[in-house]
């Protein structure tokens, strides 16, 4: 199980560093900026991505020392994916339709995420102090 842990923190990981493709795109041909209306929103968001990629792949190495990185993107993941859901709900009682496949993979992610994370080391018993 361990291993199999290491390898999907890693992944994840990796999908989110992966986004450096899309911010690098977007900075670079001010695509927020023209293309998107001036909605700076989007490389913010995909740099926050693209930092917990960073620290989940150091989870991978060593998932029970970063326990609380893998929580913390299994818990992002769901949050994120209850808020897209509104959004869905949203658009479609005004008449506009949404993809909703971002809503299923975002939550998807945090429930395996969940999965993953390690428990708790068991806390050594204290050996009595000599006097």
């Amino acid at each position: 199980m361990k291993r199999i842990r290491q390898i999907i923190v890693g992944l994840v990981g990796l999908a989110y560093v992966a986004l450096l493709y899309p911010l690098y795109t977007d900075l670079w041909h001010s695509k927020w900026l023209l293309q998107m209306h001036n909605q700076e929103c989007e490389p913010m968001f995909l740099t926050f991505f693209i930092i917990l990629g960073v620290f989940l792949l150091l989870a991978a190495r060593s998932p029970v020392q970063y326990r609380l990185v893998i929580v913390f993107a299994a818990w992002h993941s769901l949050a994120h994916s209850a808020t897209m859901l509104i959004q869905t709900v949203e658009t479609y009682q005004h008449g506009v339709p949404r993809n909703y496949g971002d809503v299923i993979i975002a939550a998807i992610i945090g429930a395996v995420m969940l999965l993953m994370v390690p428990p708790k080391k068991e806390a050594a018993p204290l050996s009595p102090v000599s006097l």
